[in-house]
């Protein structure tokens, strides 16, 4: 019996939130290469990429640089590198030297690189990560790969929004789960629209009590960190706990697809006469459009050390002062105790439910 090796490629793209089971469809479905599909990170992951970061980086780079050598660990022979927007930009470049100089041997592509670059340059690149790639397939699975980002968003909204107020607790949880699994092993478009459409009949399903006027808190900040469940420490999820409707402007579809950032900046021209960097335009904004609709309270998340979200504090303030809106300043490195934050979300919930009791 002939045994068949599989000569395809092990890409590797550091973990964010449940985007790479969007990245896997777009590698294997539409690149035709193989995706290392890593395991949520852990304290390990942290640890490593801390260990091997200059003191100054910020946690993004600490995370994805752990990410990184988890996957060379786990055998990818190409990584990929976001290159991000802010310093992130860099960071690719720095982390291909790091890796070498840990004696790694791989392929890295550094998106940075092909940014503001026209179509037949990504399409080069696709071809250089799959030298049997088929354009047209490509095509396909970018597209679909997209459309299943844009699904996780949309299911991911309501299930932040809504999972607070249900009547058999876990129930939101586990439709989220199923739906999130069969993204991940999803093969071809109509498995992701199945899954999609089952979990929306499956929230339709389960049964709510929402307040006539529920805790509404808004997530505002740095794009990594507010995304990524294990940098942030789970934050949504523990408001949720603690009865919150928890929404969070920030997310692919929105930042990318919907709402471009230059656009925005005449919707804050009261606040912010200039770009103050690559994702304040949108924490501002989204902060001013929670505080226009009444919001209980605001959340603002950055990475220690995020320059452009320190600029964008003071601005929050003035919203802050102007709205009479609450806002939780949180600032994240590498911790890992729960206890801190636990307390402060409590005390920040507990302060938002006694307002609004006052005010009815």
């Amino acid at each position: 019996m002939e045994i068949k090796i599989d000569d395809r490629k092990k890409i590797a793209f550091p973990r964010i939130n449940h985007y790479g089971y969007a990245i896997k469809y777009i590698v294997e479905q539409g690149l035709g290469a193989q995706y290392v599909l890593l395991p949520p990170a852990t304290k390990k992951t942290t640890e490593l990429g801390s260990k091997y970061s200059p003191d100054y980086a910020c946690a993004p780079f600490k995370h994805t640089l752990g990410s990184l050598i988890e996957a060379l660990e786990a055998g990818a022979d190409i990584l990929v590198e976001t290159g991000g927007l802010c310093r992130l930009g860099y960071y690719g470049a720095l982390q291909k030297e790091i890796i070498r100089e840990l004696g790694y041997k791989c392929e890295f592509v550094n998106l940075a690189e092909y940014m503001g670059g026209k179509k037949k340059e990504w399409l080069k690149l696709a071809k250089q990560l799959s030298p049997k790639l088929k354009p047209a397939k490509f095509t396909a699975g970018a597209y679909e790969g997209v459309k299943m980002a844009e699904y996780m968003d949309e299911i991911e909204e309501i299930y932040y929004q809504n999972a607070a107020f249900e009547t058999e607790k876990g129930r939101y949880k586990k439709a989220y789960r199923q739906f999130l699994l069969k993204m991940q092993t999803a093969e071809n478009w109509q498995e992701i629209r199945e899954g999609y459409q089952a979990v929306k009949g499956a929230f339709d399903e389960i049964e709510t009590r929402i307040p006539e006027q529920p805790v509404r808190i808004g997530i505002v900040g740095e794009y990594f960190t507010i995304m990524d469940g294990h940098s942030n420490q789970f934050l949504q999820e523990k408001l949720v706990n603690l009865g919150a409707s928890v929404y969070r402007f920030l997310n692919v579809t929105n930042c990318h697809f919907r709402a471009k950032e230059p656009a925005l900046r005449p919707r804050i021209k009261a606040y912010a006469d200039y770009n103050m960097g690559p994702t304040t335009t949108w924490t501002v904004n989204a902060a001013l459009d929670y505080a226009k609709q009444g919001f209980d309270g605001i959340v603002h998340v950055k990475s220690f050390g995020c320059t452009p979200e320190m600029d964008a504090i003071p601005v929050l303030q003035n919203i802050s002062k102007d709205y009479h809106i609450p806002i939780l300043y949180l600032s994240y490195d590498t911790q890992e105790s729960d206890t801190g934050l636990d307390t402060r979300l409590e005390a920040f919930y507990d302060m938002l439910e006694r307002k609004k009791k006052v005010l009815r």
